[in-house]
C-alpha cells in the first residue's frame, strides 16, 4: 500500500515537508512545536515555546485542528482550552514522568488525608489530577501566585518536588511536596556540571527549577524555557552553561547566533539522558500521519474537561500575565 492508503503504508521517498504543508493548508492546522522538540520539528511549527504558552497561542487561532508536538499533558491542556477543535499528538506514548509519578487516586487519597491544604499542582499533570487540584502553577506563575496565597495558609505541592522544594526554601512556606521527578533534570551530574564550569570560568549558568537543589544551587538564573531563552538574550557575556533540556538551544542559536551555547552534561558527561525520551517520541513520519488520519486524537469527558479547566482558570485570574515569561528570576 503506498504512503496515502493504510498507517502501514512506506512513507519512503515522500517528502514530509511539502506533505506537512499540504496537510496543515487542507484540515487548517495549527501545529505547535515545544522547545524540547528536534530543530526539524520546530522549524516547521507554526508556534514554538513552553506548553501553556502554545495553548493559549492555538485557542486564539481559527484552526480547526492542532496537532501538538510535545507530550500527552500538553495536548490535553489544548482541549481543555479548545473543546471545538480537533487535538491531535503524533505519539500517544509521549507521556510524562511527572505526570506518571503522580496516580489521580493517590494524589485524591493524599489530599482527603490533608483537609486543611490547598492544593497547587504543576502543570505536568494529568488532566485527572488538574481536576483534583484548587490552582495550577507553571514555572513562570507559580512565584506570583504563592505570593497571593496568605502565609498561613498550608499548601499541597505536586508533583515536582524539585519544583515545589525551590519555591518551599526560597518563600519558607509551609508546603507539603509529591515526591515526583522529571529524569531529564534529575540526570544531570553536579561533578560534570563543575567541570564545565572550570573549563568556562565566568560563564553563567541558567537551570531549570525542575533540576536537583545542587544544580540549581550552582544556577546564576532559574527560571522556565522561555525564561531561560529570554536570560540567553539579554545576558551579558558571550557563553552561556544550560541546565535543562538540551533542545531549547535551537531558539537560543536562532535568536542570538553570536553567542555560544553548551548544554549541561548528564551522569557521567557522556550519555544522552538530558534528551527527554518522551519528547522524542514525535517525529516528521508521525506528524504526517497524525494530520493525515486525525489520530491519534485527544479525547475527554466534558465534565472532567470543566472541572480541569477550573484550576487552570483560576492561575490564569491570578497570573496570566506571567505565562510566556518563564521568569523565577535570579537567585
Amino acid at each position: 500500500m503506498d504512503a496515502r492508503g493504510g498507517i502501514g503504508g512506506s512513507l519512503a521517498g515522500l517528502d514530509l515537508r511539502a506533505e506537512i504543508d499540504r496537510l496543515r493548508k487542507e484540515r487548517n492546522a495549527v501545529i505547535l512545536g515545544h522547545y524540547y522538540q528536534t530543530p526539524e520539528i520546530q522549524d516547521l511549527s507554526d508556534f514554538v515555546g513552553d506548553s501553556l504558552e502554545l495553548s493559549r497561542k492555538a485557542a486564539e487561532t481559527d484552526a480547526d485542528v492542532i496537532a501538538f508536538c510535545g507530550v500527552r499533558f500538553m495536548a490535553e491542556t489544548a482541549k481543555i482550552l479548545s473543546p471545538q477543535k480537533i487535538v491531535v499528538l503524533p505519539d500517544m506514548d509521549a507521556g510524562c514522568s511527572l505526570e506518571d509519578s503522580c496516580p489521580p487516586a493517590q494524589f485524591k487519597a493524599f489530599r482527603e488525608a490533608h483537609p486543611d491544604h490547598i492544593a497547587l499542582s504543576y502543570i505536568n499533570c494529568s488532566t485527572e489530577v488538574k481536576a483534583l487540584s484548587d490552582i495550577i502553577v507553571t514555572s513562570s506563575s507559580a512565584e506570583t501566585i504563592l505570593s497571593q496565597i496568605p502565609r498561613e495558609q498550608k499548601i499541597i505541592f505536586g508533583p515536582d518536588k524539585h519544583l515545589g522544594g525551590y519555591l518551599k526554601r526560597k518563600f519558607d512556606r509551609d508546603m507539603l511536596l509529591w515526591p515526583g521527578v522529571c529524569i531529564v533534570h534529575e540526570a544531570f551530574s553536579e561533578t560534570e556540571l563543575l567541570k564545565l564550569k572550570a573549563q568556562y570560568p565566568g560563564a553563567p549558568v541558567a537551570a531549570h527549577p525542575e533540576c536537583p537543589p545542587y544544580i540549581v544551587d550552582h544556577a546564576d538564573y532559574v527560571g522556565s524555557t522561555s525564561g531561560i531563552l529570554q536570560y540567553a538574550k539579554t545576558m551579558e557575556g558571550d557563553t552561556l552553561i544550560v541546565a535543562t533540556e538540551p533542545h531549547i538551544i535551537h531558539q537560543m542559536e536562532k535568536a542570538v547566533p553570536e553567542k555560544t551555547f553548551i548544554g549541561a552534561p548528564g551522569a557521567d558527561g557522556n550519555c544522552n539522558c538530558n534528551i527527554c525520551p518522551y519528547m522524542a517520541l514525535n517525529t516528521m513520519e508521525k506528524l504526517y500521519l497524525a494530520l493525515r488520519d486525525l489520530q491519534p486524537r485527544i479525547e475527554m469527558d466534558e465534565g472532567l474537561r470543566l472541572a480541569a479547566k477550573k484550576s487552570l482558570d483560576r492561575m490564569l485570574e491570578m497570573a496570566s500575565g506571567t505565562i510566556g515569561q518563564g521568569d523565577l528570576g535570579n537567585r
